[in-house]
């Protein structure tokens, strides 16, 4: 059950040599980062580089890797952006291929208002019978869901929770104390503020990092749960570092390349992003300072 996954991986998409979405790669991949601590698996988000996939790219990518994982993981699907009608479509083929729920990006570009915002996404939720998670990420978006937007729409049956990604404490506190947790939940939308997150109630993280280090970030997580601070507070500050180095750059640039380094070979990036020699040496030092969980199967 979706509610019930407090490690998400958002999930890098493997790219062949030619440029091509590697379905296989994609596949393998999946199935390690469940293994590897990961609850459900987000396909389709900004760490899988969604705006330069087609739509076709994105169903095949949602079926091959619900077929791998099955019942062991739960997949989101990532299938709004600025064009309400056409999130609605792409949303309906993804619950049609059988995906365990859905994340509704604020848009980018149009900046709507707040009431668009919920029209916009009420009217998502009510085309579909799955679960729907909300991401808020002003950085990419440059537009802000504010608080009492976010608990307006949680009284939507479908809408489940939230991605908060605005690293606004004061925000999300209050997302967190007007919201019953068996009825909508806030997942961390950074790693570098999971603890922060969980330790005032948050339930769990949308993580970049877990794309190498899941079974770590579940350490942490489980420490908070049992109510042992310290513990998870060591164990915050050890990954810390990781946590940041992953966006010297933008994401996903370092990510692909630490998965590439382990040996789990994605391929590369497609335009406009691009990988570069910066940051190599210093990038190539700190990841070796990690166990990196996720494996070849």
């Amino acid at each position: 059950m979706l509610k019930n996954d407090r490690l998400i991986t958002a999930m890098i998409t493997p790219f062949k040599d030619n440029g091509d979405v590697d379905i296989d790669t994609a596949k393998k991949l999946a199935i390690a980062l469940n293994k590897s601590g990961s609850d459900a698996i987000l396909i389709g988000g900004t760490t899988g580089e969604s705006p330069t996939l087609s739509d076709h790219e994105k169903l095949e990518l949602f079926k091959n890797v619900k077929d791998a994982v099955g019942e062991n993981a739960r997949v989101i699907a990532g299938t709004t952006d600025n064009n309400n009608l056409k999130s609605i479509e792409l949303s309906l083929e993804a619950q049609n291929l059988g995906v365990d729920g859905l994340l509704l990006t604020v848009p980018a570009y149009n900046k709507p208002t707040q009431q668009g915002l919920i029209y916009h996404f009420n009217k998502i939720a009510d085309s579909v019978n799955i679960p729907c998670i909300l991401y808020n990420v002003p950085g990419r978006t440059s537009l802000n869901m504010e608080a009492e937007t976010t608990l307006k729409l949680s009284l939507h049956e479908n809408i489940i929770g939230i991605k908060e990604a605005s690293s606004d404490l004061s925000q999300i506190t209050k997302i967190i104390s007007n919201t019953s947790d068996s009825d909508f939940r806030v997942w961390s939308g950074n790693d570098d503020e999971t603890f922060s997150i969980m330790a005032l109630g948050g339930f769990g993280v949308v993580s970049v990092a877990s794309n190498i280090i899941g079974n770590q970030i579940k350490t942490m997580m489980g420490s908070i749960l049992e109510g042992n601070i310290e513990s998870a507070a060591n164990h915050h500050k050890e990954l810390l570092p990781l946590f940041q180095g992953l966006f010297w750059v933008t994401n996903p640039i370092l990510i692909k390349r630490a998965l590439n380094i382990s040996g789990f070979n994605v391929g590369g990036l497609r335009l406009p992003m691009v990988d570069s020699k910066e940051f190599e040496n210093e990038f190539s030092k700190l990841i070796s300072k990690y166990d990196i969980d996720v494996t070849k199967t």
